[in-house]
C-alpha cells in the first residue's frame, strides 16, 4: 500500500492511497465463488450457477462492496502508518478503479492540531467562596411567597415592589424610535427588567400622572444601535397593584410538596436546596473561569472546521430550544433559521477549549473517577422521591451516563489545573454566587 499526503490548508490534508490490484481482485474473486455456491437463479439449481453468470449479474455490485470495505480499512491503516489523527470523518473518492490494475483513492480530511500545553502556574483564577446565611433563606421564602402573590389594585403612589400599568413613548434626538413605545404595559418596580433609571422614574408617581424620565441606555444593551443612547420617556401611570403575600401555613407548604412538618421542616428543605444550588454554582463558576484562562493561554490554537461546525449546531439547537420554551412550548423553533455567524466566535472558543481539555486528559492519562460519577448521580437523584430508581435509570442510559462522566472528567481537569494555578479566594454573597459570570452565560449558550 502506497501513501502520500499533502497539506491543503492549516489542518486540511489530502491523502492519496494506492492499493495493489491483487488485494481487490482476490477478494472479489473469493466473494464471487462464495456467492455462486449459495445464490438461486431461475433456470439453475442452487449452488450450480456458473461463475461466469454470477460475475455478469453481480460482479459490479460485489466489487463495489469490496472497494467500500477495503477503502475503509486502508484509510485506518494509512493514518496509523503515517501517525496522524483525523479530526473528522474523511471524504473518500476512488480515482483509479479498473479490474486488474492497482486501485487508488483520495481521502480529504482535517487533522487535530498539535497542542503544547502552557505552564498551569500562569493560570490566575479568582475562586468565589460563599455560604447560605439565615437572611438568604428569608429572602428565598419571600421570593416563594411572591410567586403565589395575589395582586390587588391600590389607590396610592407607586412604590418599589408594586406592579404598575403604564403607557410610555420614547424619544431620541427629538424623534420616536422603533420599540420605544407601548400602551398598557405591565411592569414590576424593582425587578430590574427595564433600562436603568426607568423603574426608578415611575416610583412616586400617582395614578393619572404623566412624567418625562431621561435615561441613558447601557453600553452593553442588546440592541447595538441603542448602546449609550440618551432617551427621554414620557410615562403615564394608569394602575398600581400591590402584592398580597400568602401566609406561611400548611396550605402554602403543601403547594410546594410538603405534606407535614410545618414551617421548620420547610425552612430546612429550602436551606438544603439552596446549599446544593450554591455548591453547583460555585463549581460551575470556578470551572468557567479556569476554562477561560486555559483558552487565553492557548488562543493561537486552530480548531478543526468540523468541530467548530458541530459546536455551532449545538449552540443553534440550544437557542432554538430556549426560543421554543419562551413561546410556552407551542412551537418547535427551527434551528436552521438562525445564522451560523451568530454563533461562530463562541463555537470556535468552545472547540478550542474542548481540544485543550482533551489534551490535558490524554497527556496526564486521566480516567474518569467512578466514585465521583456515582456521587454526582446520587446528588441529582436526591431531589426525587424514588431516588434509587433514578440512579438505576442513569446507569442504564448510556447517553445520560456519558454526559455525567464527561462533566466529572472536566471537573477533574479543573482540579488538576487549580493545583498549579495562582488561586485567590473571593468571598461573595449568595445572590452573587448563583448569578453566572457574563462569560459563563456566553459559554453555556
Amino acid at each position: 500500500m502506497q501513501v502520500s499526503i499533502e497539506t491543503t490548508s492549516g489542518l486540511g490534508r489530502k491523502m492519496t492511497v494506492g492499493v495493489p490490484a491483487e488485494r481487490i481482485d482476490g477478494e472479489v474473486a473469493e466473494r464471487l465463488e462464495k456467492a455462486s455456491k449459495s445464490i438461486k437463479l431461475d433456470g439453475f439449481r442452487k449452488g450450480k450457477v456458473p461463475l461466469s453468470v454470477v460475475k455478469q449479474r453481480f460482479g459490479r455490485g460485489i466489487r463495489d462492496e469490496v472497494i467500500g470495505d477495503v477503502v475503509r480499512s486502508c484509510f485506518v491503516e494509512a493514518v496509523t502508518q503515517e501517525k496522524i489523527t483525523p479530526a473528522s470523518q474523511p471524504a473518500l473518492e476512488p480515482t483509479k478503479d479498473e479490474p486488474g490494475e492497482d486501485f487508488e483513492f483520495v481521502a480529504t480530511f482535517e487533522v487535530l492540531p498539535e497542542i503544547e500545553l502552557a505552564d498551569f502556574s500562569k493560570v490566575k483564577v479568582v475562586k468565589p467562596v460563599a455560604e447560605v446565611k439565615d437572611q438568604d433563606v428569608e429572602d428565598m421564602l419571600e421570593a416563594l411567597r411572591k410567586q403565589q402573590a395575589e395582586w390587588e389594585t391600590v389607590e396610592r403612589s407607586a412604590e418599589k415592589g408594586d406592579e404598575v400599568t403604564i403607557d410610555y413613548v420614547g424619544v431620541r434626538d427629538g424623534e420616536e424610535f422603533e420599540g420605544g413605545s407601548a400602551e398598557d404595559f405591565p411592569l414590576e418596580l424593582g425587578s430590574g427588567k427595564a433600562v436603568p433609571g426607568f423603574e426608578e422614574g415611575v416610583e412616586g408617581m400617582a395614578i393619572g400622572d404623566e412624567k418625562v424620565v431621561p435615561v441613558v441606555f447601557p453600553d452593553n444593551y442588546h440592541a447595538e444601535e441603542m448602546r449609550g443612547a440618551n432617551v427621554e420617556f414620557t410615562i403615564k401611570l394608569k394602575e398600581v397593584k400591590e402584592a398580597k403575600l400568602p401566609e406561611l401555613n400548611d396550605e402554602f407548604f403543601a403547594s410546594y410538596g410538603l405534606q407535614e412538618g410545618g414551617e421548620e421542616v420547610f425552612r430546612s428543605i429550602i436551606r438544603q436546596n439552596m446549599e446544593r444550588d450554591l455548591k453547583n454554582a460555585l463549581e460551575s463558576k470556578t470551572k468557567s473561569r479556569v476554562m477561560e484562562q486555559l483558552f487565553e493561554l492557548h488562543s493561537d490554537i486552530e480548531a478543526p472546521l468540523a468541530q467548530v461546525s458541530n459546536e455551532v449546531q449545538t449552540l443553534k439547537n440550544q437557542m432554538a430550544q430556549k426560543l421554543g420554551n419562551n413561546n410556552e412550548g407551542a412551537n418547535k423553533f427551527d434551528p436552521s433559521m438562525l445564522p451560523d455567524d451568530m454563533f461562530m466566535d463562541q463555537a470556535k472558543r468552545r472547540a478550542v477549549v474542548g481540544l485543550i481539555v482533551n489534551e490535558i486528559v490524554q497527556s496526564n492519562e486521566m480516567d474518569v473517577d467512578g466514585a465521583n460519577v456515582r456521587a454526582r448521580i446520587e446528588e441529582l437523584a436526591s431531589t426525587y422521591e424514588k431516588s434509587e430508581e433514578v440512579v438505576n435509570y442513569y446507569y442504564n442510559s448510556p447517553e445520560l451516563l456519558k454526559g455525567i462522566e464527561a462533566n466529572v472528567l472536566q471537573e477533574q481537569v479543573v482540579q488538576l489545573v487549580l493545583a498549579s494555578a495562582d488561586v485567590t479566594e473571593e468571598e461573595v454573597d449568595y445572590s452573587q454566587a448563583v448569578t453566572p459570570d457574563p462569560e459563563q452565560v456566553a459559554a453555556e449558550g
